[in-house]
């Protein structure tokens, strides 16, 4: 992979079918989470959590990229991977505080905030090719958004005034 200032593209490590099947994959797995969300009315739904896989899903690809082109090869250039990691993780967060309110004593938004997070983390192992995490973590996920709800509904007595999780705007 050379750097070539006359083309339009540069050309990249990983084959395209690869990269496409990745973002088509975090597409699928933030529409998993995002589905769910939105069947229950909150305020991030399908479109965000797609949004957000599919984003870290990108910067994934991106490290992966970055790390392979000949331009970054030079002594007084350092790569560190790890960083746009945290990049992503932090712009997920100020997503995720964004629809976290405190109102009248309760707080919304927060397991939908939590969603957006783990949207995030999905999205990095689809992108850095650890599908096989990324598919663990979305059944979890699936399973802790909808079959848990089922059970504390069932199982969790309601104390007083006191609203769950699912009750309150999240």
């Amino acid at each position: 992979m050379d750097f070539d200032n006359t083309s339009f593209s540069t050309q990249t490590w990983l084959p395209i079918s690869i990269i496409a099947f990745r973002l088509a994959l975090a597409t699928l797995f933030g529409a998993l989470v995002g589905l769910e969300r939105e069947w229950r009315n909150r305020p991030a739904g399908l479109r965000t959590h797609i949004l957000v896989c599919l984003a870290a899903c990108a910067v994934a690809l991106l490290t992966i990229e970055i790390t392979h082109h000949s331009v970054f090869d030079q002594e007084s250039i350092r790569i560190d991977p790890i960083r746009l990691i945290e990049a992503v993780t932090s712009g997920v967060a100020f997503l995720a505080a964004g629809v976290i309110i405190f109102a009248r004593g309760e707080v919304h938004g927060l397991t939908t905030g939590a969603g957006l997070w783990l949207a995030g983390a999905i999205g990095l192992a689809t992108g850095l090719g650890y599908v096989t995490i990324a598919v663990i973590a979305t059944l979890f996920a699936l399973f802790v958004l909808a079959l848990l709800r089922i059970v504390e509904h069932r199982f969790i007595p309601k104390s007083g005034n006191k609203k769950s999780d699912d009750e309150r705007s999240d």
